[in-house]
């Protein structure tokens, strides 16, 4: 069996990982050395956790709309791969903000969901992320172009999340909390957002490596079903 030589995007690959691995292990600690807010304490830093993955979380909604929106005008099976792996790490990052802005809340407000219109405009996103994913499971014949409409309407539901919070009343801080922030607080915050910039980068590509292993697969198997009927 032939080996296939490593290309460019190979190296690219590689190096990013590396990038990603060693933020994991550095982030944690930029974290703990930046200062400790004095109204929440401890607990507020939550924040470099929860922002990069609620930008992550937005990112990947509007990647997989405009991946969507290219494969329903011009059919490319790439970019429908774009956006199916785009909405899987939507979902992920989504869990990760649902998650830790509650336990955020918790302390700043006393409760963990107040359905405030930050909080629900973000698990509407993230509802209409797995609509999708069902959409593509159980759409039948017309699965993918449905899915890619979903799509659409998620990624046009990003500036709801984005303004929610200056249109309605809102116990959640505004989006123009970050420029305020102490500048001993932003290196963390920056980082921390460039580590999870970086995994979602690697993630997006390790899994659309898969895709594409998985498409070249059934080509090869439909290629040997003829070959088997034709003799």
């Amino acid at each position: 069996m032939a080996v296939m030589a490593r290309g460019p995007s190979d190296t690219r690959f590689i190096v990013a990982a590396a990038v990603t691995a060693v933020g994991f292990l550095a982030v944690p600690f930029i974290i703990v050395r930046a200062p400790i807010e004095s109204v929440m304490g401890p607990i507020q830093k939550i924040f470099y956790f929860h922002v990069p993955t609620a930008w992550m979380l937005m990112v990947s909604t509007l990647v997989a709309g405009g991946a969507s929106l290219r494969y329903l005008f011009r059919g490319t099976p790439g970019s429908d791969r774009v956006a199916l792996a785009s909405a899987e790490l939507g979902i992920l990052f989504g869990i990760c903000a649902l998650v830790s802005g509650p336990l955020w809340g918790k302390v700043a407000w006393g409760k963990y969901w107040t359905w405030d219109a930050r909080q629900t405009s973000t698990l509407l996103l993230w509802m209409l992320l797995l609509a999708y994913m069902l959409a593509r499971t159980y759409g039948g014949p017309a699965a993918r172009k449905l899915a890619a409409a979903l799509a659409l309407f998620s990624a046009a539901n990003v500036p709801l999340v984005y303004y929610s919070v200056r249109v309605w009343r809102t116990l959640h801080p505004d989006s123009s909390v970050v420029p305020t922030l102490d500048p001993r607080m932003r290196p963390a915050l920056y980082l921390s957002t460039l580590f999870f910039l970086t995994l979602w980068g690697v993630l997006l590509a390790y899994r659309l490596r898969l895709e594409r292993v998985r498409a070249a697969l059934a080509e090869l198997e439909i290629a040997v079903e003829d070959a088997e009927e034709a003799v």
